[in-house]
């Protein structure tokens, strides 16, 4: 008991740890060289699927359709920052709002965004810790959060724990499904700054979801349509290459719903996912 006692307190310990670094990563955002490299290829990839093909708009507006009535449902937006995209609108329309990060700073900034909102509130906390003693939440909503567990499972036992009986998931994060995506990443991850909190979905990952949660509906990004700066090299015209692009983005958005192997492409994974009863 006492070895097994020890063992929980020194993971216990180095999790502070990561969390006390990723505070700081995400408050200063100060990025290692290799780091700063991949995000701006990264980014410079996908900006013009994003903005052209709109994507990212396509994204928020299925969660808007998932969310649903917020009236009288109680949300918790975890790992929120200072506010993502869809914050104001829950904070604004929901029942009650929670919206936690670890950065108080960044809380700071989110509970001015919030402010006339008498139902809503942030709080700088760990999901995971004691600290956190909210609960009986309706929805949780987690935009590019979920893989910054290392442990998915008890990641998952924690929201189980804070979910009522068919509470709902809405989340988006990162897959390294994809072959050339996983070898890019293998290759980068030992230069990686945030290395330590950064766990892009594997095939097991979301097999784990399934099995814990009902998944109502899922969508893959970024899977045929990931090689669309590829067009940017042919001699062809703007409108053919855009043209392309929504038609593998097309393909993309609807097959993954059901197939596997379309999903187990994409670069990015949305789910709506309930609690089973």
């Amino acid at each position: 008991m006492k070895e097994r006692d020890g063992k929980n307190i020194a993971t216990e310990k180095n999790e502070n740890l990561v969390n006390e670094r990723q505070k700081e990563f995400y408050t200063n955002f100060k990025k290692n060289k290799a780091t700063k490299i991949w995000y701006a290829l990264r980014n410079s990839l996908l900006r013009d699927m994003r903005k052209n093909i709109g994507i990212e708009a396509q994204v928020y507006q299925q969660h808007r359709s998932w969310l649903g009535d917020l009236s009288t449902k109680k949300v918790l937006d975890l790992g929120c920052y200072e506010g993502n995209s869809l914050s104001y609108y829950l904070a604004e329309n929901a029942g009650e709002y929670i919206g936690i990060d670890l950065s108080e700073k960044a809380i700071e900034k989110l509970k001015i965004k919030i402010g006339k909102f008498p139902h809503a509130k942030g709080k700088t906390v760990d999901f995971l810790s004691e600290d956190f003693t909210d609960g009986n939440f309706d929805l949780i909503y987690a935009y590019g959060v979920l893989h910054h567990f290392k442990d998915t499972d008890k990641l998952i036992d924690r929201m189980q724990e804070k979910l009522k009986a068919g509470g709902e998931i809405i989340s988006y994060d990162p897959l390294q499904t994809s072959l050339p995506v996983n070898i890019v990443r293998k290759l980068y991850r030992p230069f990686q700054t945030d290395k330590d909190w950064e766990w892009p979905f594997t095939r097991k990952t979301f097999y784990k979801y399934n099995q814990a949660f009902e998944i109502i509906e899922r969508r893959a990004i970024f899977g045929d349509a990931k090689w669309f700066f590829l067009l940017n090299l042919l001699p062809i015209s703007d409108e053919k290459k855009l043209k392309i692009g929504t038609r593998w983005h097309e393909k993309d958005w609807k097959l993954s719903r059901k197939s596997d192997k379309q999903l187990f492409k994409g670069m990015h994974l949305t789910m709506y996912m309930r609690k089973k009863n």
